[in-house]
């Protein structure tokens, strides 16, 4: 594997701070196949983090291994000093895109509410502990206020637009006031002007809170402003640093093992060419 690792950054991360997420020589077998190995990766507080590469490379395989849903066939994988682990409540999760009718009437502030209590059998009861009940509420207003989603949470979430339901989805995900916030393609079928502005709001929740951030993408562009590092996924192998030492020509020829080419526009647009068969964004 060629890593850039966090040694290697132009700016050092100060030692004081400890990993939220440690990767060292990780791998993952899936039907007899190597998705990815010797993967090494430390995550620090506060830091906003794309994992990129071709479809069927293994980002959202890395992601679920971090989430503890996927063992690993090698390695370790440690989340806040402890093995990765289902269902850590440190960690807010919001999976690939949902799909809701437009004649569903569940306002979105619910949809946000069950980010607390999805998990419980039946309805909350309010008027038997009410002291819970009014933490509860105004954990969901904050999240809700943190996302921007303020004006809209009281509408049904089926009349909302596409963007406007992501930032409830990601509200839900951070109602539990979780370290670590994992997003799968958040801003897949988004156009491109909600794609720059639900990474705006990813990023200034991450400054807000200091809360982690790994987000799955098909494209850097949109969120290219907003992350710190990269973890290009590609053929096996990963690499990880700042866009700027990953997205390179050498970089990517190495990862991919052909010739590659990386372009930056006027505007800081950054366009891969490569084989079209790699589905290379």
């Amino acid at each position: 594997m060629h890593e850039l690792s966090l040694s290697t950054l132009s700016t050092p991360v100060p030692a004081t701070l400890s990993p939220v997420i440690q990767v060292e020589d990780a791998a993952i077998d899936l039907g007899g196949r190597t998705i990815w190995q010797k993967v090494r990766l430390a995550v620090q507080p506060g830091e906003f983090l794309a994992i990129l590469g071709p479809n069927g490379a293994g980002k959202s395989t890395l992601l679920k291994a971090i989430l503890g849903l996927l063992p690993l066939s090698a390695g370790t994988i440690t989340v806040l000093g402890q093995p990765a682990r289902r269902g850590n409540a440190a960690i807010g999760y919001v999976p690939q895109r949902r799909h809701f009718e437009a004649d569903m009437r569940i306002r979105g502030r619910s949809i946000v509410r069950l980010g607390l209590d999805g998990g419980n059998w039946g309805l909350p009861l309010p008027f038997l502990q009410p002291h819970k009940a009014r933490e509860a509420s105004m954990r969901v207003q904050g999240a809700i206020d943190l996302v921007g989603a303020a004006a809209y949470a009281d509408r049904p979430i089926g009349e909302l637009s596409g963007g406007e339901q992501q930032r409830l989805l990601i509200a839900q995900a951070l109602v539990t006031r979780p370290r670590i916030l994992a997003l799968d393609e958040p801003l897949d079928s988004l156009d491109l002007r909600n794609q720059q502005g639900v990474a705006g709001v990813i990023r200034q929740i991450s400054r807000e809170t200091g809360a982690a951030v790994l987000l799955v993408a098909h494209d850097v562009n949109p969120i290219l402003p907003a992350v710190d590092r990269v973890v290009y996924v590609a053929h096996g192998q990963v690499a990880v640093g700042t866009p700027q030492e990953v997205i390179t020509t050498e970089t990517l020829s190495r990862l991919y093992n052909t010739p590659i080419e990386v372009l930056r526009a006027s505007d800081g647009r950054i366009v891969v060419v490569g084989q079209a068969e790699e589905g290379i964004d």
